[in-house]
């Protein structure tokens, strides 16, 4: 592994070490949801209305790790830190088996390609 690669590994585990300031900052803040994060229900209250479109599909898609939480909504904030932890380094593996895919089929098309 080149250094630029081992240097971006780590920092996407600092980050994903970092993903319960997600958990702790609205809790300091009696802040709610996390910004943009809101369901039907919040929009509801925070515009008074909910967009036709936004009714209409806002069921499509369940989250696979709904809150990031592994435990129950009542889960206590050590699980919820090991949850959102586990969740990032979850998504930023998917994300680079992803890309790694990606670039293979890629490198292999160009090669057929000459």
């Amino acid at each position: 592994m080149e250094r630029f690669q081992r240097k971006l590994w780590v920092g996407l585990l600092i980050l994903a070490v970092l993903t319960p300031i997600g958990i702790f900052l609205p809790e300091m803040f009696n802040a709610g949801d996390a910004w943009g994060e809101w369901g039907v229900e919040t929009l509801e209250k925070l515009l008074g209305y909910v967009p036709e479109g936004l009714k209409q599909y806002a069921d499509v898609w369940k989250a696979p790790i709904p809150d990031y939480n592994f435990g129950r909504d009542e889960a206590s904030m050590g699980t919820q830190v090991l949850s959102y932890i586990l969740s990032g380094i979850i998504g930023i593996v998917l994300v680079g088996l992803a890309l790694v895919g990606i670039s293979k089929f890629l490198v292999r098309h160009e090669r057929h390609e000459r």
